[in-house]
């Protein structure tokens, strides 16, 4: 099948508030791989995006900053490819998700819990960063090939 064949994954990533781990996750994979990925989030409830998230997606040259925090209802009943839970909380709230063909989840800490300096708590939004390109590239590569689900 060529590459103009294929249509792209649709992923949805899930977190509580949907203001800093899904948000980098979202943006991460839809800068590095929008020609096979349809990337979403959203949160279990809606929150203001935190700048220190925005701040250090822009260090690595991505910019979520039109981003905007949705809530999951809006995304119920469409179909996806993937739904990605990267926060314990929205695991446990939705362990089921209507749609979804493939359900994964991987547990990110919270950076908005970081505490200190300003220094300090980017460190943190860095790490979280850092934490969910790993995540987000190792599950690339891990599709890479498969047929497409739907």
């Amino acid at each position: 099948m060529s590459v103009v064949n294929q249509r792209r994954y649709r992923v949805l990533f899930l977190c509580t508030h949907n203001s800093a781990r899904s948000q980098m996750a979202e943006g991460w994979l839809r800068h590095r791989h929008s020609h096979r990925f349809e990337a979403h989030s959203a949160g279990t409830e809606a929150a203001a995006i935190r700048p220190l998230a925005i701040r250090a997606m822009q260090e690595i040259g991505v910019d979520t900053s039109g981003q905007q925090s949705n809530m999951l209802d809006q995304y119920l009943h469409q179909p996806w490819d993937y739904v990605i839970t990267v926060c314990d909380q929205a695991n446990q709230a939705c362990p089921v998700f209507p749609g979804g063909e493939h359900r994964l989840h991987w547990s990110v800490p919270d950076p908005s819990e970081a505490r200190g300096s300003h220094e300090e708590q980017l460190a943190v939004y860095r790490q979280v960063r850092d934490q969910l390109r790993r995540c987000i590239d190792q599950f690339v590569d891990h599709t890479e090939g498969e047929p497409h689900a739907r």
